[in-house]
């Protein structure tokens, strides 16, 4: 039994809106940080993700995980960063089928110079978002998740 026709339509609606503001931030996340650092959003993200980690490494499953990408585009990301001495990757001592991928000094700096275009560029989508009538809902909820407890 499915959602009355009002509901399936508001529903299918939300999401074309809630697609349509992820299409815009990443559009114009992708052009900065690509024309100021010469990296992707993903990549950005990879490093992101893992400097954030305790010891800046994750297992390639868990980067997979966290930067929403199948294990193959993953590992073609990995191995482009691996490639620019961003990354780089070895066997876990205590399990020799898992793989680790740890962020470079060189990773840590190119993020650290990425990071205030990254946050100014979301910020100003953001703002921009907020001004039309369908986003700013969702630039209000995302607000909401953001605030700490």
């Amino acid at each position: 039994m499915g959602l009355p026709d009002d509901a399936a339509e508001a529903r299918a609606q939300g999401w074309r809106t809630l697609a349509a503001l992820h299409a815009r931030i990443e559009d114009e996340l992708e052009r900065a940080l690509n024309k100021q650092h010469g990296l992707s959003v993903s990549e950005y993200s990879v490093l992101d993700v893992l400097a954030r980690q305790d010891d800046y490494h994750l297992r390639m499953n868990q980067l997979s995980n966290a930067v929403v990408l199948s294990q193959s585009a993953t590992t073609r990301l990995v191995n482009r960063l691996e490639d620019r001495q961003l990354l780089s990757r070895y066997l876990c001592p205590t399990d020799r089928r898992g793989i680790y991928t740890e962020v470079t000094e060189a990773g840590r700096a190119l993020l650290a110079e990425a990071q205030p275009t990254h946050d100014a560029v979301l910020s100003a989508a953001l703002e921009k978002a907020a001004e039309l009538p369908e986003q700013a809902p969702l630039v209000k909820a995302l607000a909401e998740v953001a605030l700490p407890v």
